[in-house]
């Protein structure tokens, strides 16, 4: 990314900061929801935890249900 370019990524930000604070921040607030989505499913499917509280979690957000575990 050239200097020009930066400066052109940078006013938009501040013009989206400037005019649309309600999406910036719902922009934000997405962003952490993600992160936490990640957590969850990366609990889900991690076979050291219960299966069958793995599986009821993953059916109540409506997430893919972990694998069963192997013997």
């Amino acid at each position: 990314m050239t200097a020009t370019d930066a400066d052109y990524v940078a006013g938009l930000v501040d013009e989206l900061q400037q005019r649309h604070p309600d999406l910036l921040s719902a922009e934000n607030d997405l962003a952490v929801l993600r992160v936490r989505l990640r957590i969850v499913a990366t609990w889900i499917h991690n076979q050291a935890y219960d299966h069958t509280a793995r599986q009821a979690l993953a059916q109540a957000l409506g997430l893919p249900e972990p694998t069963p575990e192997r013997q």
